[in-house]
């Protein structure tokens, strides 16, 4: 039988999942040697020569380097030791708020934070969102003309505002005389071949320009600006760090390049990235508060959040956003972070419904109008199906269920952990 002797700090960084025994080191981590039995599990600590003098165990939290620097590019986060700094940090704020009405103001501020950044980061999903929308929507009208009275209408907004606006409909944009398609403006006619030849050129060189421009912005500035983000967001949640994947600058190139990408007509959408946008705004925010700037773990609640935030957008579905983040890509998902998460996406699809980027009054441009009534012999073909998808998920997962019940039986009913430290019988 191997044994492997693990010191209080070298145990402190074990595993994540046992956090909770962070009461009883504090207790025990100033005697070498010391045993002590937790919830079955037999704890022997032996301190290491650096902190050997040390009465707390979380007193060796106050020597790591606070702030952005404490882990390296590419490493992934310690989430016990991350928890449990802010959980020093919090018991500390408690304690001060007995010293006056500064310190119990501080510990207030430090309480609604969260909602702030939240907020912010809301507002900020929402703006972008609708910037994004106006721009990709007046940029792919571009390749067809332009509204001279008012170039930065595009061609619904040059119709419907001009002085036709009785005669001028959605159907009929040849009776629109504000809007110049550039066969008019280059060949000088609506219609004949000529026009037709010059409007076609016209288009293929904007898509050109646009696809080109947005790869150009992306190679030179941002190149984590590229794909969906989707991914990358779900590695990053899990605790892996990614210098520079959530900062200013892709923020800025992605909301750019998503316009002169959906303009070009090229075949992809603003669903997945808006998520990464979001989440590049909830990061900017964050730094705001130090609570969640200098801690790894409480920042990837923000970025729960601002994911949810997202989808929120794209979508127009806040609860649709909430749950995106709970099932897909959060791996840190506390009950708090659930209402956060649906106010911040509640916020975020409130600014785009204020913003109106589409004019119809709606959060995306597909949407439908549900103007007949249902009976409710419509509600049979779907209990059926949800019962059957019930059933087939049932049996999908029940071998899994099984080996996973076996498996704990077996480790809590018929072993014993003794900490010397790892030692199985």
């Amino acid at each position: 039988m191997s044994k492997v002797v693990i010191s209080d700090e070298e145990f402190f960084n074990f595993s994540p999942t046992l956090a909770t025994v962070e009461e009883t080191f504090s207790e025990h981590s100033g005697a070498p040697g010391s045993s002590h039995k937790y919830n079955g599990m037999r704890l022997t600590l032996t301190a290491s020569n650096k902190h050997m003098g040390s009465s707390n165990i979380m007193d060796t939290l106050d020597d790591l380097p606070p702030g952005i620097g404490q882990y390296d590019d590419f490493h992934t986060i310690d989430w016990l030791r991350d928890i449990a700094r802010d959980r020093m940090r919090h018991r500390h704020i408690v304690k001060k708020r007995q010293e006056g009405c500064w310190e119990q103001l501080k510990g207030a501020h430090d309480a609604w934070s969260g909602w702030v950044c939240v907020l912010l980061v809301g507002v900020a999903a929402g703006t972008c969102a609708g910037i994004i929308d106006i721009g990709a929507t007046w940029m792919s009208d571009l390749k067809e003309g332009v509204c001279l009275e008012a170039f930065w209408f595009n061609k619904e907004q040059c119709c419907w505002s001009g002085a036709s606006l009785n005669s001028t409909t959605l159907l009929t944009y040849g009776e629109c005389d504000q809007w110049y398609s550039w066969g008019k403006i280059v060949g000088g006619s609506l219609a004949g071949p000529g026009s037709y030849i010059i409007g076609y050129l016209f288009y293929v060189m904007w898509a050109l320009v646009f696809g080109l421009l947005a790869a150009m912005l992306v190679r030179m500035f941002a190149p984590y600006a590229c794909g969906s983000g989707i991914p990358e967001i779900k590695t990053i949640l899990s605790g892996f760090i990614i210098r520079g994947y959530l900062g200013k600058w892709t923020l800025l190139i992605k909301s750019v390049g998503m316009m002169l990408a959906v303009s070009a007509g090229l075949s992809l959408g603003k669903e997945g990235p808006f998520v990464h946008v979001a989440c590049c705004c909830g990061n900017i925010f964050s730094y705001l508060f130090p609570k969640y700037g200098r801690n790894e773990a409480k920042k990837r609640e923000i970025m729960s959040a601002a994911s949810a935030a997202g989808v929120s957008v794209a979508f127009g579905a806040p609860i649709g956003g909430v749950l995106f983040s709970l099932e897909e890509v959060s791996y840190y998902f506390p009950l708090k972070t659930l209402w956060r998460s649906f106010f911040c996406a509640l916020i975020a699809a409130f600014v785009l419904r204020s913003i109106n980027p589409f004019g119809n009054d709606h959060l995306v441009m597909f949407y439908i109008d549900y103007n007949e009534p249902w009976s409710l012999l419509e509600l049979i073909p779907f209990i059926v199906l949800g019962a059957l998808g019930i059933k087939i998920i049932a049996l999908r997962n029940l071998p899994y269920a099984i080996y996973s019940y076996a498996f704990l039986f077996g480790v809590y009913f018929c072993g014993e952990w003794n900490f010397t430290s790892l030692e199985w019988n």
